[in-house]
């Protein structure tokens, strides 16, 4: 897709905002360019949304599962037959470049097969009954209709690891994309259309939060709510929805260690620092952002990821060449330019970037060098909150147990990493790290669609998504006595 774009909502099929009205989606890279005018919607489309995702809730509930997976490989075969073109869309509205948009849209596609095959999978058990003339059973019955919020910074993957096990386990759907990445959303969009769901299986209204996602939250006619983004708003979506009985699903923030044990490989530890912490350009719930190292190797390691930091391009996405893209709108850039800001501020020593860069062809986008600071205590903000941005904080530790220690003092419990030949202190490092993922000799960054996925701590509602442990929120226990 090429050039400027106008999006409807997707309502029973496509059709206009209620309201008329239509906002800009910009290039991060080009803020002079427009990508999308996209929908400003209201509460009418949304009670429009709902309308249309009751109505089709009955009759798509009674399609067998491997009906409904198949309309799954259809849109999943569509999605992959358009990369090249949803790939563009997504690096020109938020700015990931172009390999890791791609990657992420083959990804998308690798979560509908998945889900597809999910329809051919048990959904209960019999258990043995004290009446030995009766047959009782579990089965596996849909919430009904369900809202999904999704943010901006994975417009392909994390929609889709919602919209899929939804679908397959036999709800309907009202889905927000973030108006930021709603060009990137409305080509997803098409392809569930044009592999045949049915009218009001799958819905899209795009608008902001206070309209759309807050109202999706309240909507008595949305039985379960589905949601990744911010702790603050994360936590008023799910007060909203436990406040009229709702089911609800949070997957908020992250303040992701990598901890560098002295005998680990340092310059595995150095690309798993810099993939993990700075790919997407930090962007990543599940991104290292506290780099946390053990005092025998902290001069050689903080060397070795100097001159490695160094060497990154920052630049447009769709150049090939670039590493690092921009931060995917102003309202980012100006949050981690506060942060760098007040990071020096609090004492912390700035090592490298952290700057707009200089070259003229970058001056209209929201571009930012990354950043390494030296110093970082526990304290300090940027040690504290999720930045969201290219940032890391280098902090260091007497020995393991203490970098463990360091590592759990964080509000957050999405995702750990460990560097180590030891087994011991691997071993160690799964038992007492406060995460709901923990990674060995790998970045903290890393997800794979058929595992469960979620935070503990402040980072989640406790719930978990992907892999086989999506049906435990999408569906309930119902259990069966029938007697003769």
């Amino acid at each position: 897709m090429n050039g400027t774009a106008t999006i409807d909502n997707y309502i029973g099929g496509w059709r206009p905002p209620a309201s008329g009205r239509r906002v800009p989606s910009l290039n991060p890279a080009r803020r002079s360019e427009t990508v999308g005018l996209v929908p400003d919607s209201d509460r009418t489309d949304l009670d429009a949304a709902v309308a249309a995702a009751e109505a089709a809730r009955r009759s798509w509930r009674k399609l067998a599962g491997s009906q409904r997976g198949a309309l799954l490989f259809k849109a999943a075969d569509l999605l992959e037959s358009r990369m090249d073109e949803i790939g563009r869309a997504m690096t020109r509205e938020m700015g990931k470049t172009i390999g890791e948009a791609k990657g992420e849209t083959a990804r998308g596609a690798a979560i509908l097969r998945y889900y597809a095959g999910e329809g051919m999978r048990p959904i209960g058990d019999v258990i043995p009954s004290t009446d030995a003339e009766a047959l009782m059973y579990t089965t596996r019955v849909p919430l009904g209709v369900v809202g999904v919020i999704s943010p901006w910074n994975f417009p392909v993957a994390i929609p889709l690891w919602k919209i899929a096990p939804a679908l397959i386990y036999g709800n309907t759907v009202v889905w927000k994309p973030a108006i930021e990445t709603a060009v990137t959303a409305a080509l997803v969009m098409e392809c569930f259309h044009d592999a045949g769901f049915p009218a009001g299986t799958v819905n899209m209204v795009v608008g902001d939060g206070a309209a759309i996602g807050q109202g999706i939250a309240e909507h008595p006619g949305i039985h379960g709510v589905t949601f990744t983004g911010s702790n603050a708003v994360g936590k008023r979506v799910g007060q909203i929805a436990l406040a009229r009985g709702a089911k609800y699903q949070l997957e908020m923030g992250g303040k992701n260690p990598i901890v560098v044990a002295a005998d680990a490989d340092l310059d595995l530890a150095v690309d798993a620092t810099i993939s993990g912490g700075l790919r997407s350009t930090g962007q990543k719930c599940t991104a290292t952002s506290r780099v946390i190292v053990v005092r025998e190797v902290y001069e050689t390691f903080k060397e070795k990821l100097l001159a490695k930091i160094k060497t990154l391009t920052v630049g447009d996405g769709l150049d090939a060449e670039t590493w690092l893209g921009p931060c995917a709108s102003e309202k980012q850039y100006e949050t981690v330019i506060g942060y760098i800001r007040k990071g020096r501020e609090e004492g912390a020593e700035l090592l490298v970037g952290g700057e707009r860069p200089s070259h003229p062809s970058l001056a209209d986008g929201f571009f930012v060098t990354p950043a390494v600071f030296d110093r970082v205590t526990t304290g300090m903000t940027i040690a504290r909150e999720e930045i969201f941005g290219p940032v890391l904080a280098l902090m260091e530790a007497g020995d393991l147990k203490e970098a463990i220690e360091l590592a759990n003092d964080t509000e957050f419990g999405l995702s750990a990493s460990l560097y180590t030949r030891d087994l011991a202190n691997a071993l160690a490092f799964a038992q007492e790290m406060e995460a709901g993922l923990i990674r060995i000799n790998a970045e903290t960054a890393g997800v794979e669609l058929q595992a469960p996925f979620g935070g503990m701590k402040g980072s989640s509602s406790h719930s978990r998504e992907q892999g086989q442990a999506a049906i435990e929120f999408y569906t309930a226990v119902k259990t069966v006595f029938v007697k003769p």
